[in-house]
């Protein structure tokens, strides 16, 4: 397996990176299903994060890597080329049989940017990537959909989605998020309080390739491989709703600023 990935170009070995994690990640919940669901969880990144670190040295020797559940190494300031993982991103919703809600991401930031990207939805039998470009299907009339968290949605988002007068669509991790707007489930996921560099890599490639506006909520870019991996803030929408959302989401944190 890993002799066939070497000879495969950025895009497809992050697709298959992603999935062949996914299935790992997949059968071991279906071996711990009476195993106590913080195990369960613990044992999910750990595996993970060793899958992808194990090939990813033996088919990308040179390249750096920032993942979630790994010591980072400065070294990859210096470096041209750094994939950028979150082995389980949804640990909660992967520790909570059957939830679906759950991904992996495998990225690749080259030379300032985004080059290669996957989230891989192993519950859904599902991985989007930039190796097969999405197309998102035509939007409906309707109101404004929103991503949001299901067991902690944002304050300000929901003072946003009132702005707006949207509908707040509660589901798991940030990559299933973010892929609900190419799946056209919402039209946009926008988050403000905490995220880092691997929560939003690979969503971020592949929804670009999708045609999708991608920025933080201040319309600024979105920039990785920086020494700080936190990057608190991101919207992820339709490119024909970008100016709409980013208006109210000034508009939202210039009425949080006046109280």
């Amino acid at each position: 397996m890993t002799s066939h990935w070497a000879d495969m170009d950025d895009d497809n070995l992050a697709r298959e990176l992603a999935g062949a994690a996914g299935e790992l990640l997949l059968s071991l919940r279906e071996q711990g299903r009476l195993t106590d669901p913080a195990s369960l969880r613990s044992q999910g990144d750990r595996r993970s994060h060793e899958f992808l670190m194990e090939h990813l040295a033996a088919v990308r020797p040179a390249d750096a890597v920032l993942s979630e559940e790994g010591a980072d190494d400065a070294a990859r300031l210096g470096a041209s080329r750094v994939w950028i993982v979150d082995p389980l991103d949804g640990t909660r919703e992967f520790g909570e049989l059957p939830r679906v809600d759950w991904a992996v991401h495998v990225a690749l930031w080259e030379r300032g940017a985004l080059a290669a990207g996957a989230v891989a939805r192993p519950a859904m039998g599902s991985t989007l990537s930039t190796s097969r470009r999405p197309v998102p299907p035509v939007r409906e009339p309707g109101p404004i959909r929103l991503a949001v968290s299901r067991s902690r949605p944002p304050e300000f988002v929901t003072r946003l989605a009132e702005r707006l007068g949207a509908e707040l669509v509660p589901m798991g991790s940030a990559g299933i998020k973010a892929c609900s707007v190419i799946d056209d489930v919402t039209d946009a996921y926008v988050h403000a309080g905490g995220q880092y560099e691997w929560d939003s890599a690979a969503p971020v490639a592949v929804a670009r390739a999708a045609g999708l506006h991608t920025s933080r909520i201040d319309g600024s870019p979105l920039a990785y491989n920086r020494r700080n991996p936190l990057l608190p803030d991101l919207l992820i929408c339709r490119p024909e709703l970008a100016d709409v959302i980013l208006t109210a989401l000034a508009e939202t944190a210039d009425y949080e600023e006046a109280v």
